[in-house]
């Protein structure tokens, strides 16, 4: 009787063990689901993962990034599938190198995708131990990321081993049974994560730009009306400057005096004398002055029409550009004249006015004193370009000279119309000649205040 009591009582622990470890191999397992089926999402990670050891380490920066991104899940569901390798850089590297503006992008909510696309890019969805690395005499070899772009491992001739661009200071520093994190000296970043950063930050940069009407047509001229210059009360009205022109580059001769006497008539000579004394001061356009008073009568045709009541910008080439002319473009008679009619528009523009029509409507086309020859000007680089292809030129010095009659503007080219643009080429010379005049400043002012006479 005993000994069947005993024979039972060791079947019964027998049973009871093989039990307890059927339970446990059990719980090992991934959960089923009831098509048996592998459940990876919500499976618990064992304490021994290399996401949990992640959070216990030299990493914990990267580790706060990854709970900021919303990918622990992601990372659980690829643990789950196979092994990982994450190449992590120290909490110190990553406060170094990350400088506020780019941390303040990557963490701001609606940058979320650009965030995980930077984490996972560190990711590699199999295990990549130190000896794994191809030798110094090898290729590199590719590795896709959990972002699905991909990192070339490498070792150089200097035996140190590459990640993309970083360093792979700490090999092996973590190895788990499911993955093993490789501790490298910087940050790796994706190339579509920095172009995205680029287009935020230049977004920012661009000021935002306040609502205007629609544009008014003035029935008088047929063109946009633009704001009144400053002129004092009684003084006529702006009309199209070709009102005082006569066929040809002449100028018709000034109208007699009002009912109001010459008080309502400006002071055209004394207002060019200023801007081209201006021009002498500000430097670097020497000779866009020297041709104005010293080789041609357009500064006396100028103070004529300003003193009609008449707005002017003038394009002014600088020195730079005018010494390329050469001596075909500037010898033939009345060639300096038509260069500089080219460069003088029938309106008063300031840079800020020209900017915000070129911004708005992309090309606009100048009237200028050389009829009917147009100067087209679009928005380039933030701001103004005159002209085309080689014969363009950039707004360079803004606003030099503006007194709400004459408007001075530096560009950095001379302007020459379309149609003349190939003939220009052919005959341009092989070396250039600057001709304008070489004598000492001081001598041309003296000369300006003699000849400049009106």
């Amino acid at each position: 009787m005993d000994s069947h009591i005993y024979d039972v009582s060791e079947k019964t622990l027998f049973l009871f063990t093989l039990l307890c470890f059927s339970v446990a191999s059990i719980s090992a397992l991934p959960h089923q689901n009831r098509t048996g089926n592998s459940t990876v999402a919500g499976q618990m990670i064992n304490s021994n993962s290399v996401l949990v050891a992640l959070l216990d380490s030299h990493y914990t920066e990267l580790a706060e990034l990854v709970e900021k991104a919303l990918l622990l899940q992601t990372l659980e569901e690829a643990v789950g599938k196979h092994n990982i390798t994450i190449f992590a850089p120290k909490n110190e590297a990553l406060e170094r190198q990350l400088d506020p503006e780019f941390k303040r992008f990557i963490l701001e909510p609606g940058n979320l995708k650009s965030l995980q696309t930077l984490l996972l890019f560190h990711i590699i969805p199999q295990r990549v131990g130190s000896n794994d690395w191809p030798g110094h005499k090898s290729n590199p070899t590719r590795h896709a990321t959990l972002c699905n772009d991909h990192l070339h491992l490498i070792t150089k001739n200097s035996g140190k081993k590459f990640v993309g661009a970083a360093v792979l200071t700490r090999p092996d520093d973590v190895t788990r049974p499911d993955g093993v994190i490789h501790g490298i000296e910087r940050l790796l970043v994706p190339q579509s994560v920095q172009e995205d950063f680029n287009r935020r930050r230049n977004l920012r940069s661009i000021s935002a730009v306040l609502p205007e009407g629609a544009p008014e047509v003035d029935p008088r001229t047929h063109r946009l009306k633009k704001p009144e210059p400053p002129v004092r009360a009684g003084s006529p009205p702006v009309l199209p400057v070709y009102d005082a022109m006569s066929p040809g580059p002449s100028l018709a001769p000034a109208s007699a005096p009002g009912p109001g006497g010459p008080h309502n008539h400006f002071d055209g000579e004394s207002q060019v004398k200023d801007f081209i004394q201006t021009l002498l001061q500000y430097g670097g356009y020497n000779e866009m002055a020297d041709i104005l008073v010293n080789l041609t009568s357009l500064a006396t045709e100028m103070g004529r029409l300003v003193s009609e009541g008449y707005v002017l910008t003038v394009l002014a080439p600088n020195d730079e550009a005018m010494a390329k002319l050469t001596t075909d473009q500037l010898s033939e008679p009345g060639a300096p004249e038509q260069i500089i009619y080219y460069h003088i528009i029938p309106e008063y523009q300031t840079e800020e006015s020209m900017y915000n029509a070129v911004r708005r409507f992309g090309k606009i086309g100048y009237d200028t004193l050389r009829l009917p020859h147009k100067v087209v000007a679009q928005e380039a680089d933030g701001s103004v370009k005159f002209g085309s292809g080689d014969g363009s030129a950039y707004l360079f010095d803004p606003d030099i000279y503006t007194d709400g009659r004459i408007s001075v503007q530096g560009i950095d080219g001379v302007l020459f119309p379309e149609v003349e643009k190939e003939s220009t080429s052919v005959k341009k010379s092989v070396s250039s000649v600057k001709v304008a005049t070489t004598t000492p400043r001081r001598g041309m002012l003296l000369l300006f205040s003699v000849n400049f006479l009106f």
